[in-house]
């Protein structure tokens, strides 16, 4: 009686059917309520923080803020210093400034969320929000090192030429290149993030980092990933290692067209601190998006990527620099005058 209702309830007539058939009727039913149960809907992640003792949590928040803020008053600094000195309106400083905001916003889609996860006790995030920043840290770190190349070729052409600088990097190329790297960024970014999207993921919800990465996104899905991590892979080579190449060609290029000794010196300096700090970014963006595993030594290059590098940049590109210096000085001596 229990079977017939069953039966009933799921719409087979045991009468005009064979046992083979009602026997086989079944399997897609079972298939399906099988199916639903592993790809069931996951609506948010947990993500996991360098450390579960609350103790330590609270120094890492500490750590994090002070070098959030750091990077904000710096990279602020830069931006307000740029814009206000008329000396500075010139090709390389158009590309500091936009490194700049680049470096304003990159870790602000990140931090402030894994700062709040470091003093709640639900550190959850749901996966609409996930995807979005996953996109605008992968658009923003794909911008900053097509802008870093664009830097280099900047200098590459004041040292080698610089009569002709004038006239190269005009306004006009100065604009498309910005825009061109903004834009390749965006559209590749776009690209990875509407195929993860039509990933389904399964019951386990824990994600094994303190945000959101297209490729710490990968193992949890239930679907076939191959495409996606194919994809991932031709864009981190193109953003990450291909600007770097550029990069390193251009510097070395810069340092033999200079055929005085003390200039090759001086250029070789200057170069080699801005190669750290492309090493450092490139190095630690290409290896983070390309282990999604998790471990302390995988949230340790993601932090130089996400935080460290945007830290630093004002440091080594712009606060460095003589003519910034100096026109930091004409806008605090203005600043004081104005008061006395």
């Amino acid at each position: 009686m229990y079977m017939n209702r069953k039966a009933k309830a799921l719409g087979v007539n045991w009468r005009h059917k064979r046992s083979s058939d009602v026997c086989l009727s079944w399997i897609p039913r079972v298939n399906i309520f099988i199916t639903m149960r592993n790809h069931s809907i996951v609506s948010e992640f947990i993500l996991l923080m360098l450390s579960a003792d609350p103790q330590t949590q609270i120094l890492l928040f500490m750590l994090f803020l002070v070098i959030y803020v750091l990077t904000l008053m710096g990279n602020l600094v830069m931006l307000l210093v740029i814009r206000t000195d008329s000396h500075l309106h010139m090709p390389m400083y158009f590309f500091l400034r936009q490194l700049s905001f680049l470096d304003l916003c990159h870790p602000t889609f990140t931090v402030p969320k894994m700062l709040e996860n470091l003093l709640s006790e639900s550190k959850v995030i749901f996966v609409e929000s996930c995807l979005a920043q996953a996109f605008f840290v992968f658009a923003t770190g794909g911008t900053e090192a097509c802008l870093l190349a664009v830097m280099a070729y900047d200098r590459y052409v004041a040292i080698s030429s610089p009569l002709l600088y004038g006239q190269v990097m005009s306004n006009q190329l100065c604009v498309g290149m910005v825009w061109g790297s903004w834009g390749l960024a965006f559209v590749d970014a776009l690209i990875n993030i509407l195929l993860a999207v039509n990933l389904d993921y399964c019951e386990d919800q824990t994600l094994p980092h303190f945000s959101c990465e297209l490729s710490s996104l990968f193992p949890l899905s239930c679907s076939d990933t191959s495409t996606n991590f194919t994809l991932l892979l031709c864009s981190s080579v193109l953003h990450f290692f291909g600007t770097f190449v550029m990069i390193v060609f251009s510097y070395v290029s810069t340092i033999l067209s200079i055929s005085s000794t003390s200039g090759r010196s001086k250029a070789f300096s200057t170069c080699s601190s801005h190669l750290t700090t492309v090493i450092l970014f490139c190095g630690s963006g290409f290896l983070s998006y390309l282990l999604p595993t998790s471990g302390s030594r995988l949230e340790m290059v993601f932090l130089k990527y996400s935080m460290v590098t945007p830290m630093l940049n004002p440091l080594v590109y712009s606060l460095q620099n003589k003519e910034v210096k100096t026109a930091m000085r004409r806008i605090l001596r203005r600043y004081v005058n104005s008061f006395t």
